[in-house]
């Protein structure tokens, strides 16, 4: 079956240059865009409930965007100024670089990882007398816990944002040839907001082993799945499928 309908399961992309849009002109396909998930902040008095005090600790671990915003927004509502000598162990330089929108960067102690957690445990270990928070989301990857542990530093977990399902009600009469998924997060939010769906002729395409997994677990079939070698990003997945699919168009 031709392709001429895509929903991904994202934001729309902020940048001109999207694959996606390249995609869209070259395959004359119609691409839709639809966070199945959100993230919503958790008060400052929900932290406090958990435990947190922010003046016992010397450094913050920051995986994400949304653990930067969550961390300065919380710390804004319990009205505490963070210090100058605070540490910042961001996972990735994209995370660093985001950092940047509340302190002003050469004059903080920043630490950087290159990309997956494990990659940023040396630095961490290299300061391990200081006291960790890491201000997360309730869906927190065993990997991040256990990398800590086994460190043996002083680190304290916390939630400092959820992610939320998001209502999709008006798509119940919607039909698109390809969902595209990047989390299990994604695909639990297609069944709470429907619950009787049937794949049928729908063609799933997903990114990572965990998604892959969730999407099976629910008797569903992987139609595109990337990263792969020959199509590392999504966009590049879904070029190779829709020129087999639609071929003598």
């Amino acid at each position: 079956m031709k392709v001429k309908t895509i929903l991904v399961s994202q934001p729309e992309p902020k940048i001109e240059n999207s694959p996606y849009f390249d995609l869209i002109e070259k395959q004359k396909v119609k691409i839709d865009f639809r966070p199945f998930i959100h993230v919503e902040g958790v008060s400052a008095k929900d932290v406090r409930q958990q435990k947190v005090d922010l003046k016992n600790y010397t450094a913050i671990i920051l995986t994400s965007r949304n653990a930067v915003d969550h961390f300065f927004r919380v710390a804004e509502e319990m009205r505490f100024k963070v210090p100058d000598t605070m540490k910042y162990f961001c996972q990735s330089e994209a995370v660093a670089f985001y950092l940047q929108k509340y302190v002003v960067y050469r004059k903080r102690k920043i630490y950087v990882g290159k990309r997956s957690f494990s990659e940023l445990s040396p630095l961490i270990k290299k300061y391990k007398d200081e006291k960790f928070l890491l201000p997360n989301t309730d869906k927190v990857k065993d990997e991040v816990p256990e990398t800590l542990n086994a460190l043996g530093v002083n680190w304290k977990q916390a939630i400092f944002y959820k992610t939320v399902v998001s209502d999709l009600s008006d798509l119940a009469d919607v039909y698109y040839d390809v969902l595209v998924f990047f989390s299990p997060s994604g695909i639990e939010s297609l069944f709470q907001n429907f619950p009787d769906f049937k794949q049928n002729e729908t063609r799933i395409a997903v990114f990572g082993n965990t998604t892959i997994k969730a999407v099976e677990e629910k008797g569903l079939r992987v139609d595109i799945a990337a990263p792969t070698p020959e199509t590392p990003s999504m966009t590049m997945a879904l070029e190779k499928y829709i020129e087999k699919a639609n071929k003598g168009k």
